[in-house]
Formats: C-alpha cells, sequence, structure tokens
C-alpha cells in the first residue's frame, strides 16, 4: 500500500515519533492511523524497556505550584544528558507530572515505595471487608487481591491513569517520552505539599 506524505504528517504530528518510524508503522498497519499509532505505543514499551537500564545522571528538580497556592509539588526527574533536560518534551513531561502529583496525591513512585506496614493494613482491611461480606475464606483472599491492585492504582505514580489522557497510565506516558526523546528517564523522588497538612 502506498503511504501519502499527509499521513505520515498526521501521525508524526499526533505522536511526536521520527517521520521514518511514521511511515514504517503506517506500511505495516496498512495505512490505519489508530493501529499504526498502537503499534508505535507497543513499539516503544520495548524500546523503552531497552533503554531503562541506562544511567541517568543529568535532570532537573522543578518546583510546582496548583491554582489557588494551596497545593505545590516538589521533584526530581533525571535523564541521561544536560541536553535532554532542555528539551521541551522532556519540560512537558516533568510539569505534566507534577501536576499528576498535585492532583491525584499518589503515596509513592512504585509498588516499592509503599511502606510495608501501610501494604499490610490495607490488605488486613480488605479481608475484614470480604469477612463482614460473608464470603467465604477463599473468596475473601481472591477480593483483597483484587482491592489490593485497586489500591496500588490509586496509590503509585506510574500505575495512575495520567488525568490529561485517562486512556492512558503514568509509566505508559514515561515510555512514549523516552521513546520520542531517545533517552532513559527516571522519576528519582517527590514531595507533595496541602496547605493545612
Amino acid at each position: 500500500m502506498e503511504i501519502s506524505a499527509k499521513q505520515v504528517k498526521e501521525l508524526r504530528d499526533r505522536t511526536g515519533i521520527g517521520m521514518m518510524e511514521c511511515k514504517k508503522a503506517l506500511s505495516e498497519s496498512d495505512g490505519d492511523i489508530e493501529k499504526a499509532i498502537e503499534l508505535l505505543r507497543k513499539k516503544g514499551m520495548a524500546k523503552a524497556a531497552k533503554k531503562s537500564g541506562r544511567d541517568v545522571n543529568e535532570g532537573v528538580i522543578q518546583a510546582y505550584i496548583h491554582q489557588g497556592n494551596k497545593i505545590g509539588v516538589l521533584i526530581e526527574v533525571n535523564c541521561e544528558t544536560d541536553f535532554v533536560s532542555n528539551n521541551s518534551d522532556f519540560k512537558n513531561f516533568v510539569n505534566d507530572v507534577c501536576m499528576q502529583i498535585a492532583a491525584s496525591n499518589p503515596m509513592a513512585i512504585d509498588r516499592d515505595g509503599i511502606p510495608e506496614e501501610v501494604l499490610e493494613k490495607e490488605k488486613e482491611i480488605f479481608r475484614a471487608q470480604g469477612a463482614n461480606e460473608g464470603k467465604p475464606a477463599e473468596i475473601v483472599e481472591k477480593i483483597m487481591v483484587g482491592r489490593i491492585e485497586k489500591f496500588y492504582a490509586q496509590s503509585c505514580l506510574l500505575e495512575q491513569e495520567f488525568v490529561k489522557e485517562t486512556s492512558k497510565t503514568i509509566k505508559e506516558y514515561l515510555n512514549e517520552t523516552i521513546m520520542k526523546i531517545g533517552e532513559n528517564i527516571s522519576i528519582k523522588r517527590f514531595t507533595r505539599y496541602e496547605l493545612g497538612e
């Protein structure tokens, strides 16, 4: 199938990915833009996984104050080179993650950051809820596992739905950004402040 320059441009505008990658994805998806986007996202996850082992010694510390001056976020996001730390895609990513933290109040970056005692307390609560509903022990355990997964999705930054585009998680957005800029990126740490807390 012949892929037009217009199709390539549209895909590039929508994804921010290079022309050759866009043309290749369109060829593989028979010119279907939506399928090409899905294909690029899948490839991006694989490429991002390869880059994730590379050292990240540059980056930024950014402050964000939410409208109304009642919530503030301080974040450190690392990348491989100082060139990328000045890149507009990288800066947009950092800003978006700050807004995400302000809006969604995650407890940690990922599952490893959730304190063990907090996790055990949640499991205990979910088991008690299942038992109070009169469910058998094996069903209570399954209910607890399902509710813990939801707890992670709410409490871990990387597993949260991206507030600006709920069809993807922050982890997917991170991987897309890694693919777009061609360097590993790591969210190192953050602190969220709320007036009166």
